[in-house]
């Protein structure tokens, strides 16, 4: 199926206080080199974005809304973001679970791809790369979610390690 009609349609699918959000901050993502992958998924749509084969952000859709997951692999290189983040965020942060692997490399499969070491608010974390940066889409969370991502694909340009 074209890519442009998949987008479409998963975009009929968002709510419509989050459209215009989700289509201005995809044409971002595209303009800075990003790739899309759609795929259906039980609940709803599974939307990928990737830098150079990378996965750096999902929308995944839940019983409570839509919920975009950013893999901030580079979080360190923008940790003074974090401090600006709203109170509601930096709790969703805060809540995730630790990265069993960082905390006992034993602990969880060895197959499972490390989570994020980072500091905030003065506290060091260990997150799941899974639920680290998982926000809720909505007019409020919308901004942050936007900043961090594009964060994220700024440090990706600047990676040595692309592949």
């Amino acid at each position: 199926m074209n890519k442009i009609i998949e987008f479409e349609e998963f975009l009929a699918s968002v709510s419509e206080q989050n459209q215009e959000f989700v289509k201005e901050l995809h044409n971002q993502l595209m303009e800075s080199g990003c790739k899309i992958e759609i795929k259906s998924a039980k609940s709803g749509y599974m939307v990928s974005y990737l830098y150079h084969k990378k996965t750096i952000a999902n929308y995944v859709f839940r019983k409570k809304g839509m919920l975009a997951r950013i893999y901030g692999v580079h979080v360190n290189e923008y940790e003074e973001v974090l401090e600006t983040l709203p109170d509601e965020l930096i709790r969703a942060i805060q809540a995730a679970p630790i990265c069993k692997r960082l905390a006992d490399p034993d602990a969880c499969n060895p197959k499972c791809a490390k989570g994020f070491e980072f500091w905030l608010r003065g506290e060091h974390y260990q997150k799941c790369r899974n639920s680290a940066f998982m926000f809720l889409v909505c007019p409020q969370n919308n901004p942050s979610i936007r900043l961090l991502l594009l964060k994220e694909v700024e440090a990706w340009k600047k990676s040595p390690n692309l592949f």
